[in-house]
């Protein structure tokens, strides 16, 4: 009787709590209603990633019915990651992308086009930044930010030598280093890491090489203009000019800099900042930047690379009107410059570039001219392997391993070898085009 008496205790005790329980669960789920919004998934790379965030909830409060669902990648996991989601049928709505991976995702038919957003702003950015970002025609991306190559310079040791805004043309920068060499001004004139394809390819792109021939399928790095390139490149270890040696084999850039171990380099807009927070005061007013120097005087500056990140949607979205109105958004000259004063990520849009924040900046600037004269990178999948083959033959015949001729006619192999595949597609798609013409015309005449 008493086990009964408790079990009747506890079961009146419970039945009131557990209806208590699920009233206050009603009033909760009735207070907080499920989130009716429209997910928007966007993946973004690096530092980026997590910056990007500070400027969604302005896109949020203008568009209530759209919320973003940010996924922050490293740049070193991000192109396995998205090819990986794109074999998994799991991409993101939207995604920041390195310009040079662009014409891999266009190959597998993992991106929308966009088209549409081009007729009210393309005038707006840089016409090489643009370019970068059509293959085939089409429009697949929008340029976020950008990224390219200057020189960095000693001011106080190039006016020295008769050059306090830089060499101009190739035939000043040769004098330059031999001026410095001559009147040891520095150890090295410039500093070239023999294991990076950028100097060397902005040096191509000057003397007006295409890299590969027209139709992206061999490589023309025998052609007249990358070996004047190539050999100009070489004669910098040559005579002296600069040191034979890799990234690794740096030891402090900044200092060595600082006391004067070399006087040019070639570098991207991130160090604009490492040198203002690395260089100790003194050395604050004795370094500037410039355009790289022309081929020929009769050019404005040489040609330099148009890299950077753009902003993409995936085919498979199904959020695909919320995706541009993301881009858009992000797209706008007062975010971009929000954008910059957060991540230090140079405008794609040329209005941008009024504020005073980038106008008054006398390091910019000659990014800022750089940019009217850049160039995009073949359009191809194979290039990020066909760069390694640039930087191995050059650092080949940079440390004398073989002639410059040699090593030219082995990066020519080594990029049709790369391209075979590519030939093979093309031939084929032209022997079935052409048969599906011949079909037709006869299909033509047998209905007279």
């Amino acid at each position: 009787m008493k086990a009964e008496g408790r079990r009747q205790k506890a079961e009146g005790f419970s039945t009131p709590l557990l209806l208590s329980a699920f009233c206050l669960l009603i009033l909760q789920c009735s207070a907080h209603p499920r989130d009716q919004r429209e997910h928007l998934e966007f993946w973004a790379l690096g530092s980026e990633g997590e910056l990007v965030a500070k400027l969604i909830p302005e896109f949020e409060r203008r568009n209530p019915a759209i919320h973003v669902v940010i996924q922050q990648i490293p740049w070193n996991a991000a192109h396995e990651k998205l090819l990986t989601a794109y074999v998994g049928e799991a991409t993101p709505d939207v995604a920041q992308m390195g310009n040079t991976w662009m014409p891999e995702f266009v190959a597998i038919r993992a991106l929308d086009d966009l088209g549409t957003l081009a007729s009210k702003t393309q005038n707006d950015y840089f016409p090489g930044i643009w370019a970068t970002n059509v293959v085939g025609g089409t429009l697949y991306g929008i340029p976020w930010y950008v990224d390219t190559r200057v020189l960095f310079y000693r001011s106080d040791i190039l006016a020295a030598v008769g050059f306090p805004h830089g060499p101009r043309t190739w035939a000043e920068w040769r004098e330059a280093m031999t001026r410095i060499h001559e009147q040891g001004r520095c150890k090295w004139a410039i500093l070239i890491p023999t294991n990076e394809y950028e100097p060397m390819t902005v040096l191509a792109l000057s003397a007006h090489s295409t890299l590969l021939n027209a139709d992206g399928t061999r490589g023309a790095f025998s052609q007249p203009q990358f070996a004047d390139a190539f050999n100009f490149y070489v004669s910098f270890f040559r005579d002296g000019f600069a040191p034979k040696v890799s990234n690794s084999q740096i030891a402090n850039l900044y200092q060595q800099f600082a006391q004067g171990e070399f006087a040019m380099y070639i570098s991207g807009p991130w160090n604009v900042g490492e040198f203002r927070r690395r260089l100790p005061p003194e050395m604050q007013d004795k370094w500037a930047t410039a355009p790289l120097p022309a081929h020929d005087a009769g050019e404005p500056t040489g040609i330099s690379m148009a890299g950077g990140g753009s902003l993409v949607v995936f085919r498979a979205s199904t959020h695909k009107a919320a995706a541009r109105k993301l881009i858009e958004f992000l797209s706008e000259p007062a975010q971009q410059v929000r954008f910059y004063q957060l991540t230090g990520d140079l405008p794609a849009r040329r209005s941008a570039w009024l504020s005073p924040v980038l106008a008054n900046d006398s390091r910019f600037l000659a990014f800022r001219v750089q940019f009217e004269s850049v160039a995009p990178l073949p359009k191809v999948p194979e290039w990020e392997q066909i760069a390694t083959a640039i930087y191995d033959r050059g650092e080949a015949a940079a440390r004398g391993v073989v002639p410059p001729t040699v090593a030219l006619t082995q990066l020519d192999a080594r990029a049709d070898e790369l391209l075979e595949k590519r030939r093979w597609m093309l031939t084929h798609v032209k022997e079935l085009t052409t048969e599906a013409q011949r079909s037709q015309r006869k299909k033509m005449k047998a209905e007279g």
